[in-house]
Formats: structure tokens, sequence, C-alpha cells
């Protein structure tokens, strides 16, 4: 059972100028020429990186970096970057479609992702300096950006309570705190890190917050004793480290935008991270739909394949109906983040529907396969594993359900 026909699907949305009409309109699905060669050169890619690449990734817990430097040397993950830094200058819709590819081939994009959504904080505020200066290397491959530091233990989801402090000291800014989940450093020369320059304020929750775009290559080389990671194990092949900053000197050159003003640089980052993690999470969707379709197609038991039976066969294509729903959901979000609309509410409701339709189908995948599913050599219990993630981070589903509850339908707010 093959969705190949279905694989050139976009979204075409009505005049650009007029965004008020913009989420109003009903998403309309055609043939976009532009985006079936993206998925062909992104299939292409993943060709060269099989099951049994991932597999053996999966069990050493190894970071993909030969298939991260693929992806680099093809220019795909400078795919925000504008031309003029020597980027392919597309859009979320093109960024949504490379994650979701590199998921349905088998891979897993969480090796490679944040250095697509990381972009939209540089991009739309960072220094003109930042740009001149980084731009170009994390274009060309010289230069990787992979990091975001932003969560603590004690504050969780609760960003607005994180407590590693920034403190001016001349022309520098020194770092102190911790962070218990800031993935792929040892992967990264630069770090997107999130800290308190002023105390929190309950009548503004969201300010004094500074983001810092810190050169890492600078860190290691003169200060080692100030940055200090740990890696982390976890149930699948994920590169986290939890990291300490211990007096960490960062000229000021770093800040992004304005001091006191990061929470809202990074949301923009975040919209885009929930956008293209739902990309993803549909790719594994497809995924295991594909995989479930074919084994049920072929396995034979009781003298009949085993898709004959409609209890076989009517999850299945219940879960595709599903990730199909969530893929309209995310296309949506992605109209509007092209379009410089807001796109908050949309962004989050893709991830949440996506990650619930792709652990649908995981477990509908996994029921069919039956007992072989829990065999590695199937890469099934792999992608389980894999595809769990999204239901949790980068922001729990519940979260999300009282930021729509309280933001979109104007409940009561819960958090």
């Amino acid at each position: 059972m093959l969705l190949n026909e279905r694989d050139d699907l976009y979204v075409d949305t009505i005049d650009a100028g007029n965004i008020d009409d913009l989420e109003d309109s009903a998403v309309i699905f055609r043939d976009r020429p532009s985006f079936q060669q993206l998925r062909t050169r992104v299939r292409d890619l993943c060709a060269g990186f099989p099951d049994e690449y991932w597999r053996e990734k999966d069990l050493h817990r190894e970071y993909p970096q030969e298939f991260v430097d693929a992806m680099t040397e093809d220019g795909l993950l400078a795919a925000l970057i504008p031309e003029e830094y020597g980027g392919l200058g597309l859009g979320i819709s093109e960024a949504s479609i490379i994650m979701e590819e590199i998921n349905r081939s088998g891979g897993h994009a969480a090796a490679c992702h944040a250095q697509l959504y990381t972009m939209k904080a540089v991009l739309n505020h960072g220094s003109q300096w930042q740009k001149d200066v980084y731009l170009p290397g994390i274009a060309d491959g010289s230069i990787r950006l992979q990091a975001f530091s932003i969560t603590e233990e004690i504050s969780g989801s609760n960003t607005s309570a994180i407590q590693t402090r920034a403190i001016r000291d001349g022309d520098d800014w020194v770092i102190t705190g911790h962070k218990n989940w800031t993935s792929r450093v040892d992967e990264s020369d630069l770090l997107l890190v999130l800290t308190r320059t002023s105390d929190f304020d309950p009548e503004d929750r969201n300010g004094g917050l500074t983001l810092f775009l810190v050169d890492l290559r600078e860190v290691r080389a003169e200060q080692p004793e100030a940055f200090r990671p740990q890696k982390v194990r976890t149930m699948f092949n994920y590169a986290t480290n939890e990291v300490t900053y211990d007096g960490m000197r960062v000229p000021s050159s770093a800040v992004v935008g304005q001091v006191g003003r990061g929470f809202r640089y990074v949301i923009d980052g975040w919209n885009m991270e929930r956008v293209l993690l739902a990309a993803e999470a549909i790719g594994d969707g497809y995924w295991f739909i594909d995989r479930a379709g074919s084994y049920a197609s072929t396995r034979e038991v009781f003298g009949r394949k085993i898709g004959v039976n409609q209890g076989v066969q009517f999850p299945i294509v219940d879960a595709y109906m599903k990730v199909r729903a969530a893929d309209a959901v995310r296309w949506e979000a992605c109209a509007l983040a092209d379009n410089d609309a807001p796109v908050g509410a949309e962004a989050n409701m893709a991830k949440h529907l996506a990650s619930e339709a792709s652990w649908e189908a995981a477990n509908v995948c996994l029921n069919t396969y039956g007992g072989y599913g829990f065999v590695d050599q199937y890469d099934v219990e792999r992608k389980f594993r894999e595809t769990r993630m999204y239901q949790v981070a980068p922001v729990n589903n519940n979260l999300i359900k009282a930021f729509i509850g309280s933001k979109v339908l104007n409940l009561p707010r819960t958090y």
C-alpha cells in the first residue's frame, strides 16, 4: 500500500496581500511542481540512508553525522536562509516538506531540525552584524547552529520562571545557570540561550528575558570551565544534554534584538518549531501507514492475507484519515506563516493533531505486525519510540489545549 499518489499535495492560499481573508478562506490543495521536485530531491538524498543506517545509529545512540553532512552539502538545511546569504530562500512550506520526507523515508529529522526553526529568531530579530557574520557560514555548512537552550528543571514549560541569569559586566554579559534540555550542543558551533536579565514582574510575565546567540567555538577555546554540557540518554536516539553555565562570558554583540524582549523572539522560533515538528509527525504517520498497509497486503494467516480482515484493515484506514486531517491543518499553518500572518493557534493545533495521529498510526502498525513489530529489524519499534516524543516535546499536548482554550475560545486561563 503506497501513498505516492497523494505526495504532491500543497496549500494554495488566496491573494497573499489580503491577510484578513486568509484565515477565513478554505484551504485548497493542488499539485505544485516545485513542491514535488523538492520532495523528490529529499527522497533521493534519503535513499542513501536506508533503514539499516538508522537502525545502527539507534542501537549505539550515535549522532547521524553522515546524514546531516549530506543534508548540509545539498543545501537543504539552509532552506530558510535568504539567497543573499547563500541559502535557498524558501518558506516554511518547503521546510516542512523537507522534515516530513526525512521521517517518511524512515529517518529521524530531530538530528537537524533545529537549524531550520532557530532561523526565525535570528532572521526576524538578529542584528545585521549577526546575520552578516553567521548566516553565510550556516548556509555553506562551515558553521553549525543546532542548539536551543531554554528549558530548566524547575520552570519546565513555564518559561517565564527560568532562573539562568545574565549580568552585565562592562561590554560583556556573564551567564550563570543550568538548563536540563539542550540538544545537539556537541554538534553545534552556535547556541541560542534564553536568560533572565531582570527580575520577574507579574505585570509583565514575559518580560525581563534576553536571548543570546553564543559562539561556542570561542567559549570552548577560551573558557571551557564556564560551559559544561553533560549527555542525557533517552529512550530513542536523540543527542541531548544538560548544560551548566558557570560565569560564561559573552560579548554584547551576542544579544539578539533588545535586552528584556527575548521571550517574544523565541516565540517566532517556537511557532516554526511546532509547524516543522507537525510535519515530522505526519511523515511518521505516513511511514507507519505505508508499512502497515504493505504488511497487511502480503502477510498470510489461515490461508488468506490479513488485510482482508476488517479488524486489520479498518484501523489502518482510520489512522490514515486522521493523518490526512492533521496534514490539512499543518498546511493551513504553513500558509499563514509564509504570509507573515499570526500563526500561534494553527501551529500549535497542527503539532497536537499530528502527534496524536502519528501515535495512533504507530500503534496500528505495531498491532498489524504483531510480534514482529517488536523486532528491531522491521524498524517499527524504533519509529514507535521516536514518534512518541511529539506528544510531549517541544510542548506537552495538554498545554496546547490550555492555550487554545484561553487564547482562541476565550475560556478562563488554566496556566
